[in-house]
Parts: structure tokens; sequence; C-alpha cells
């Protein structure tokens, strides 16, 4: 099984774009059945409020030091990219808020030791962000996104009414930012590391090198 190792966050979209340009590049591939995503957090806005404070217009000028129109501009080059890999991508109209919660239900998913729920579960995440611009601090839209993904609400309410996985959360950052890696996404494929969303050319020569090393220890 091809490991593909992801450092994330649902605010982040490059991170949305890696994950839909892999995607496809598994599909086309037609390795679907010999790929694993192992997913891990990264906050990209730790101090992030609960509740939206400022637009992402304003955020992405301010954050670049850019004009409004400029980040606009840049906005819409971006979505473009996602939707070019068939996403649905409003980020100009994104609710940006805390992704811990968001990310401490993840790690609820993960412990269950089912990498396509997991990857179910983060697949709604980011839809919930980009397409459909939900508040990813807001519990009623993480439980909504528990119940399509076949999660047992029960469970997740306590998880989400607790400070469970806090701490999972913080290790997974923890353990790239000391080493040297400070921005997402960061991507492993059998053992080698990326940032950002490659291109497709390079994410196809890693996996096919990946597929080959499979191949051969079989």
């Amino acid at each position: 099984m091809i490991k593909i190792s992801i450092w994330t966050d649902y605010a982040c979209p490059f991170c949305y774009i890696a994950e839909g340009r892999l995607d496809n590049l598994i599909a086309e591939m037609g390795i679907a059945d010999q790929v694993e995503y192992d997913y891990h957090s990264f906050e990209l806005y730790p101090d992030a409020p609960k509740d939206v404070t400022e637009t992402t217009v304003v955020r992405f000028a301010k954050k670049y030091g850019l004009t409004e129109e400029e980040a606009a501009y840049r906005i819409d080059k971006i979505s473009q990219m996602g939707e070019a890999e068939g996403l649905t991508f409003k980020y100009a109209s994104t609710l940006n808020t805390n992704s811990m919660d968001a990310h401490r239900l993840t790690q609820y998913a993960k412990s269950l030791n089912d990498p396509l729920l997991t990857k179910k579960v983060m697949d709604l995440l980011f839809k919930a962000y980009f397409s459909d611009n939900q508040k990813l601090a807001d519990h009623d839209v993480l439980l909504d996104i528990a119940k399509k993904a076949g999660l047992e609400l029960t469970s997740v309410k306590k998880v989400l009414e607790s400070n469970e996985y806090y701490d999972e959360v913080r290790a997974d950052e923890n353990f790239v930012m000391t080493r040297g890696i400070n921005a997402v996404p960061f991507i492993v494929i059998d053992g080698k590391g990326v940032m950002g969303a490659q291109s497709k050319k390079i994410f196809k020569q890693l996996l096919t090198e990946a597929l080959a090393k499979e191949n051969k220890a079989k």
C-alpha cells in the first residue's frame, strides 16, 4: 500500500487543490486500491476566532500586503485552479473561523482506524468551507458533517464538548514545525516530502516511483 501522509488545514486553498489533484491523478492511474491517505493536522490560523471577523478579501490583503483589488484578483485565480480540478471553489466568500474543532473531529475519525472514513470526513470539511461557505467552528456544521460521514453522533458530541484530541492536533503540528515546516500542504509520498500544491507531473512522478517500488517488493 502506498501511503500518502498529508499535513493540511481546511482553510488552506492549496491544501484542497493538492488533494483534489491527487485524487484525480490516482483515479486516472487506476491505483485507488493501492493508495492510503494518512491525515495530519496543521492550523494555518491557530488564533482565529470562533466567529467571522472580516471578509476573505480583507484578510488576504492584510496577510500579503495587497490592495483589496489585488487580493480579489489573486483569490479568483486560486479559485480557478480549484475549479480546474473539478472542485466547487468559492474562495472569495469563505467564512474563516478557528479550525481546531474541525481537526479534532478528523482526529476522532482517524482513531477509528478506517482511512476511507477519515478521507470522507476530510472531503466533507473541505467542501463545507470552500464550496458551501460554512463556519467550521460551528458545532452544528461539524455534527452535520459527522452525520453525512456516518459517524456515531453521540460520540462526536462528546468529543466536541470536550478537549479530546487537542493534544493529537498539537502533536501533528509540532512534528513538522520542529523539522522546519511551517506551512501546508506538506505531503509525503512513500517517504518523499514536497511542499504545496505541486504540479500533476511531480505528483505523478512520485506516485509512479512509489508504485514501482511497491510492485518490486511483491
